[in-house]
């Protein structure tokens, strides 16, 4: 049974890994900015749960910290991707010419005085 649960945790791992290695093909491929931002995140994120998941079965007395771990990765991972994204669409990264929409470009066109620089400063005067 413990070589059966050593195998399946290696696969894991192994899978996981293999998810960590496209993330970084996927950073030196894509176009632009925006796009290599959700190419890293979203492979990273998947193969980091991945290998912590291989882990559980190689090691089963660490179960408690990488669920702790896991969850840490699953929330940081997509929010500071989205803090980053964010802040280059603020300071106007350009997007790559394949880019067919930019909704949130639109949706500040939309609400102008939602997202400016004026209604910060409101907020922050409160």
């Amino acid at each position: 049974m413990d070589s059966i649960s050593e195998i399946t945790g290696a696969i894991i791992v192994l899978a996981g890994s293999v998810f960590l290695f496209l993330a970084s093909v996927g950073l030196l491929r894509m176009p632009d900015f925006y796009t290599r931002i959700q190419a890293g995140t979203k492979a990273s994120t998947l193969g980091t749960i991945m290998v912590f998941i291989g882990l559980a079965f190689l090691v089963p007395g660490w179960i408690g910290k990488l669920i702790v771990l896991i969850l840490f990765v699953l929330i940081t991972n997509p929010i500071s991707s989205h803090v980053l994204a964010r802040a280059a669409h603020y300071i106007k990264i350009p997007l790559a010419g394949v880019s067919v929409a930019d909704k949130l470009e639109e949706a500040e066109h939309a609400n102008p005085k939602e997202n400016s620089v004026e209604s910060i400063e409101s907020i922050e005067n409160v």
